[in-house]
This record gives structure tokens, sequence and C-alpha cells, in this order.
């Protein structure tokens, strides 16, 4: 019954959400878009981060690779951006297997600061690229996003411009992610390797013990989230229309950003980054207009909530409720005549 009603109230806040461009303000359409895609940045990193143990602060590798990616299709060889994103999720779970192979060689904040090396090597390198602008980066063709399939008919059914159209689509695309991400990181962490990726989290030598194998896992969590994240990447530089190396690859806005989201929301659940980008969202709008004051108001919350609500906001709401929005426990198994206990 508690599954069929949050099933239920799932479907609802995606329907009014998948509503919302038929009705809201353009520059709406693209704040939530926005949040969308943080919310997919903050899922992926609290499954490396929260789920498998892998602290990483290079995100952004997969970000700029995704997007550059994407633009390399549609610019170099004609592709259209859509399937470009495709091949930009490709591309960067191909190139985690390279840097997962020295990476994982890594400890704790040895990690961590391995994948922002990596990050700031793939920036660099990039900035060479003169086929795509260098350093000072490039945009997309002229009308090849108006040109996308489904724009036209969007501009047709809602009466609107090809631009808003093409922020209708790529909104649509980022809420489809979202959906997709939350119903496959619930799936696989209630399936067996989610178990046993959640056991090596908290004890490594215990879930080898049983037969986890921890390195198979980590490489496979970790390619996953390239994968996300790259396809994310792609679909961000798509509706802003031009990519440049600094934007691409920044560490604050996506991997700095969407650890404070993570954190804030509670890591190691799925309702956390929800709640956090939620509360990121509302505070950048309320102070966005001071300045750097702003960053520093972001890192005073955050440390706050580390020191007086380690588990996060959801965290703080589960232990003091008892409630949790989709739960991870997985229930023993019943006791019948052919599984019942001797004594």
């Amino acid at each position: 019954m508690r599954n069929a009603f949050e099933l239920f109230f799932s479907a609802v806040i995606v329907v009014i959400l998948a509503i919302i461009p038929l009705f809201g303000m353009r520059a709406l359409v693209q704040d939530l878009f926005m949040v969308l895609c943080l919310l997919v940045l903050a899922l992926n990193w609290n499954m490396l981060a929260g789920f498998a143990g892998l602290v990483s602060v290079g995100q952004q590798l997969f970000v700029g690779v995704g997007a550059y990616s994407m633009f390399a299709a549609a610019i170099l060889w004609g592709i259209d951006p859509l399937t470009g994103i495709l091949i930009g999720g490709l591309v960067a779970m191909a190139l985690s297997v390279p840097v997962a192979f020295f990476t994982f060689r890594l400890y704790g904040a040895y990690f961590a600061i391995g994948t922002w090396a990596v990050a700031e090597i793939a920036r660099l390198s990039f900035s060479q690229w003169r086929a795509l602008g260098g350093g000072t980066g490039t945009a997309l063709p002229r009308g090849a996003a108006r040109e996308m399939p489904g724009v036209q008919t969007l501009r047709d059914l809602l009466d609107i411009s090809g631009a808003a159209a093409v922020d209708v689509l790529t909104y649509w695309l980022a809420l489809g992610l979202v959906v997709i991400m939350l119903a496959a990181s619930w799936l696989f962490l209630r399936s067996r390797m989610g178990l046993g990726l959640q056991a090596m989290r908290d004890n490594t030598v215990a879930a080898r013990s049983v037969g986890v194998d921890p390195l198979r896992l980590k490489a496979l969590v970790f390619m996953l989230t390239a994968f996300g994240t790259g396809l994310c990447g792609g679909l961000i530089f798509l509706q802003t229309g031009r990519i440049a190396p600094d934007a691409a690859f920044s560490v604050i806005d996506w991997t700095a950003f969407v650890i404070f989201i993570v954190v804030i929301g509670g890591i190691g659940t799925l309702p956390g980054p929800i709640i956090g980008v939620l509360v990121f969202y509302g505070l950048q709008r309320l102070l966005s207009d001071y300045g750097t004051v702003y960053l520093i108001i972001l890192g005073i919350i955050g440390i706050a909530i580390m020191l007086f609500e380690r588990r996060g906001l959801w965290g703080g709401v589960v232990q003091k409720t008892g409630f949790d929005f989709l739960p991870l426990e997985h229930l023993p198994p019943k006791t019948g005549p052919r599984n019942r206990k001797i004594t």
C-alpha cells in the first residue's frame, strides 16, 4: 500500500513538472531545466560517494567530455545534436575506463585529488582543440538546435518561437533523465548487486568475505555514472548553445555545487539530492544578488548542516519521524514450511 502511494505521488509530481512548459514563462522553464540537470549530476555523484564510497572531485571531466563530444558530432560530422548527446554519454563512459585504471589505485583524499587532476588535464587538452574554438570555445551551427526532431512540432502545437521550442524539448529531456535516473538507482540499489555495493561501502573486508567483488562493483558504478554525467553535460550545453573549456570543465558549477546539494540533502539516500537541489535553488534565488557573499553564505550553511545534522536534511527527517520516501531496506524472506527454522 505504501509503495503504491509513493508511486502515485511521484507520478503526480512528474506530471505537474511536465506540463509547466505549457503555461509557465520561458525564464521559469530555463531555471527548472538547470535544476533538473543539477539533480541528475547530484544523483550520479551520490551514487559514487554515498553508495560506492568513491568521493570524486572530478565529475566535471565527464560533463565537459560529454558536451564537447556532442559539439564535435554536430560541428565536425554534421550529426543531429540529440544523437550527439548519446555519443557524448558513450564517450564519457569509454573515457571512464582508463581514468578508473589510474585513479582506483588511490584511496581517500588521494582519489579525490586524482580525479580533479585528470579533469584539469582534460580542460587544458580541450583548450588546444582549435577545430572547436580552442580556449575561447565555439557555438553550435546556426539552426542546428532548431532543426532537431520534435522542435518544429512543438512550435506548431504551442505556437512558440524556435528558441522557446528548444527550451521545452531540452526541459522534457532533462525531466525524463531525472525519472530514469531515480528509477534505475532505486531498482539497482535494491538488487543483490546494490546490496553488495552498500556492504562494500560499509566494510570492504567483510563484503569481500561473503563474495562481493569490490573492484568490479566500483568500476561498474564509475562507468554508469560517467555515462549519465556525460549525457547531462551534452544536454546542458545543447540548451545554452555555446561551449568553452572553462565553462564545460568548471569544478565549481559541476562538482562543488553538486557536492553541496548532496551533503545538505542527505548523502547515501535517494530523496537527499532532491531536497538538496530544492534548497540550493531557493538559496540561489534569494542570495544571487549579493555577489561573492552568496558563496560565503552557501559555505556557512553547508558547514552548519555537516556539524549539526551529519545525515543531511532528509536524514534528519527520517531520524525524527521514522518516515523514509523511496526506502532501500531489503526485507527478510518470509518464513514458510520449507524455510522455517528448526530449533
